[in-house]
């Protein structure tokens, strides 16, 4: 039962029984004045529906807001721990930069989706991150992972560049990720694998802002051009991703008591280490 409602019946009860009392030990002047009544039908009335609706409070206590109530367990939550919801964490935000880096990327390029058959830009992104995933692009030619994001950058390449850009850097961070979609106890990740793959994010920063192709020209724009307001959208995307990476490269390698190998990374020199 609610105590508040409860609380105040008790209340009425004690404001009535001090009434009486106050009643009795009055003077016999004080108890023959005149006061003002009721009548007993009306008075009987309003008192049942005060403790009518005193009760309903009692037996119905207000439900919580909707936004705190707790999400029902489903049978595979019983299969996860702390770590697995870690990893799911990391996984999920980590494809959510890389769409919102793509979805940029198309804005700023929009020649690049119209080099395909595909309808529009949005059709690629969601080609690009379906599940299951789409096997393999043509206009790739079979190249994923590393060899994608070169084909980006080849001076002989003819096809969508942002398609070969984040279709390959998609495929590369998911094989850090064993190529799972969800994980469960007893679940690890290789914390080497987490660390090359941060570091070839950083290489594939490098590429998208300073490779150009013979005129002179970047293949891709994203970051500002001499002349424009100044903008490093695509840099924090980048670099959240990055951090994501080397976290979760740390977390892994500390839970399995495993050294990860530091490199002296020179990213001008378009180094891409294995996953």
């Amino acid at each position: 039962m609610n105590p508040r409602p409860c609380a105040i019946i008790a209340r009425i009860g004690e404001l009535c029984g001090l009434g009486a009392r106050r009643v009795r030990s009055a003077g016999p002047a004080m108890r023959a004045s005149p006061v003002p009544s009721l009548p007993a039908s009306l008075l009987a009335s309003l008192l049942a529906c005060l403790l009518a609706a005193v009760l309903a409070g009692c037996a119905a206590p207000p439900e919580p807001p909707e936004e705190v109530r707790p999400e029902p367990m489903t049978p595979k939550d019983l299969a996860k721990g702390d770590i697995a919801t870690v990893l799911d964490i990391h996984l999920e935000r980590t494809l959510y930069y890389l769409r919102e880096l793509t979805i940029k990327l198309y804005r700023r390029n929009p020649s690049q989706w119209r080099r395909t058959d595909k309808p529009s830009a949005e059709f690629v992104v969601e080609q690009i991150f379906a599940e299951p995933r789409v096997p393999d692009f043509a206009e790739l030619a079979g190249a994923r992972g590393v060899d994608a994001i070169r084909l980006a950058f080849h001076e002989d390449y003819a096809g969508d560049r942002v398609l070969a850009l984040m279709a390959g850097l998609t495929d590369m961070l998911r094989a850090s990720y064993d190529n799972r979609t969800e994980f469960y106890l007893f679940q690890d990740l290789d914390p080497q694998s987490l660390y090359n793959s941060a570091r070839n994010v950083e290489t594939a920063a490098w590429l998208l802002g300073n490779e150009r192709g013979p005129d002179g020209r970047l293949y891709l724009l994203s970051n500002s051009r001499e002349g424009e307001p100044r903008n490093l959208s695509y840099e924090r995307l980048f670099g959240k991703i990055i951090a994501q990476q080397d976290t979760l490269a740390r977390i892994a390698a500390t839970r399995q008591q495993r050294q990860i190998r530091f490199v002296v990374h020179r990213v001008a020199g378009a180094v891409f280490f294995p996953i």
